[in-house]
């Protein structure tokens, strides 16, 4: 069985809800139905849908872009129309990328994370529609990694970046409707919102248990598993070792020119964490972090996704480089002057970073976190479809 996603319900059920609108649609690479069609395809080919202009988030509309590459606002060859860029000049629709449309829909594949931009795009659509006169209508699709997980701490409001836009925990174990209907009760965005639900989705399923084929969202996550490891080894960003961008393993290799492989792998092991072993590797990226250089590391291998922990493991592992190799580890410096730490936008604050160099315990860290996390499941139970 094929989870019937929003896109089914609103071409077979829900038409009238843009019937003699001006549409604008948000999607991306990984935005198809199961017969892997783009949403943009099928909407655009559709009589009485009248599709006026579309919007490419980070990575763009076909997914061309690396991750953090601006994108330009450009003609699709495809379609004829304008695709505005949401990752380029401006991260928020302006009154001019919305003069020619009635109602938004929002139909990205995202990877249900804070830090993933997908969601921080969501934010900025709603807030321009609420300010604009705009409808916004999500199609809602399957979260990634089930929506019966919520991990990590928090995000400090001081800390709100396009990786956080909000505070909620990194994990947050909601789909796009859910978490659109979260952020615009909560954080009161207040726009005319309508979800436009999912059938046969329930919260326990795995991507891979859907019936949706899995398209790569971004171009350094190839697979399920990846953004499986992403959830936690994204904070590995926010140091200087390297996460795998430029190699055929983004996110599962896990090194640095520094790092003796056998005996980091060695000791991530004796850590027993559950779900997860790690092997000795080494690799030479092609582009980011060490670009042609050998680095030696581990590569994470996810054993039991029901049981691993993600964001605890990659904790585990940033404390475990900390303490093999003192003269080298190093938190990554801001990306701009005046900026934040990498480590604090992605973990939330400057808690993590503060507290391991303190040497602190993950488990300490672990249990400052809980408070918050009881008291966003608490309000998180209120908005949930499914």
């Amino acid at each position: 069985m094929t989870v019937q996603i929003g896109l089914e319900t609103l071409l077979h059920d829900q038409r009238a809800a843009v019937a003699g609108q001006r549409v604008g649609v948000i999607a991306c690479a990984a935005s198809v139905d199961s017969r892997l069609e783009s949403s943009v395809a099928r909407l655009f080919n559709q009589p009485g849908i009248h599709l006026t202009a579309l919007y490419g988030a980070e990575h763009g509309l076909r997914g061309e872009a690396q991750a953090g590459q601006h994108v330009t606002t450009y003609e699709d060859t495809v379609t004829g129309l304008p695709v505005h860029s949401l990752y380029g000049a401006t991260l928020k629709p302006t009154p001019d990328m919305l003069a020619d449309v009635d109602t938004l829909l929002y139909d990205l594949q995202d990877g249900g994370l804070r830090f993933y931009t997908f969601l921080s795009t969501l934010a900025v659509v709603m807030q321009a529609a609420a300010e604009n006169g705009k409808r916004v209508l999500v199609l809602d699709r399957p979260a990634p990694l089930t929506g019966a997980v919520v991990e990590g701490g928090m995000l400090h409001p001081d800390y709100t970046s396009f990786v956080g836009v909000y505070p909620l925990p990194i994990r947050y174990g909601m789909t796009a409707g859910e978490i659109a209907q979260y952020m615009n009760d909560v954080h009161g965005i207040g726009c005319d919102l309508t979800v436009i639900p999912m059938r046969g989705w329930s919260r326990a399923m795995w991507h891979d248990e859907t019936g949706m084929p899995f398209v790569p969202p971004s171009p350094n996550i190839p697979t399920l598993s990846a953004l499986t490891a992403y959830t936690g080894t994204c904070l590995i960003e926010g140091t200087n070792l390297s996460e795998g961008r430029g190699t055929t393993r983004p996110f599962e290799y896990l090194g640095a020119p520094y790092i003796d492989a056998p005996a980091f792998a060695d000791a991530l092991n004796r850590l027993e964490r559950p779900g997860v072993r790690f092997r000795p590797v080494y690799y030479v990226p092609t582009f980011s972090k060490y670009s042609g250089e050998v680095c030696a590391g581990v590569h994470l291998y996810i054993t039991d996704r029901a049981t691993y922990e993600p964001v605890a493991t990659a904790l585990h592992l940033i404390a475990t480089a900390r303490r093999l190799y003192p003269d080298h580890f190093a938190w990554r410096e801001p990306w701009s002057e005046g900026a934040r730490r990498p480590i604090d936008l992605l973990t939330g604050g400057d808690l993590v970073r503060q507290h391991f160099n303190a040497d602190g315990s993950v488990e300490a860290l672990l249990d400052q976190w809980k408070e918050g996390l009881d008291t966003f499941e608490q309000t998180r139970s209120r908005y949930l479809l499914y």
